[in-house]
């Protein structure tokens, strides 16, 4: 059984930087492509970004790109979210997500794909 837990999230200033961390708990992390979303207050819940099984090939919303960073520790079993200039607008919980792929340079951007998911972290960014 596969388990998530993300840490980092907290309450910080616009244009700070906070790095989220996710754990998987589980075998063979190395076969999931992971992904990260967000729900903002009274909004749905949106891609950020995804992540191949090697961590070659990553995607990110356009509303973060150029300012997050995705990457992964196929030794340590984490997945790591580093976001640089935090604006007010990334205020939301974060997930992290997973998805067992046979596929080795593929990642999915739609919720509807991803199998396992983490509680969330609430990351605020005061103005």
């Amino acid at each position: 059984q596969v388990q998530l837990i993300e840490s980092g999230g907290g309450l910080v200033q616009a244009g700070s930087s906070l790095r989220l961390s996710c754990g998987f708990s589980g075998p063979h992390f190395s076969m999931f492509v992971m992904g990260w979303f967000r729900r903002a207050p009274g909004k749905e819940r949106e891609f950020i970004a995804a992540l191949s099984r090697s961590g070659q090939d990553t995607s990110y919303a356009d509303s973060v790109k150029g300012r997050f960073t995705v990457s992964r520790d196929n030794g340590k079993n984490t997945v790591s979210l580093q976001m640089n200039s935090l604006k007010p607008e990334d205020t939301a919980v974060y997930y992290c997500a997973a998805v067992w792929t046979p596929f080795t340079s593929i990642y999915y951007v739609t919720e509807d794909k991803y199998t396992y998911w983490g509680q969330g972290t609430q990351v605020t960014v005061s103005s």
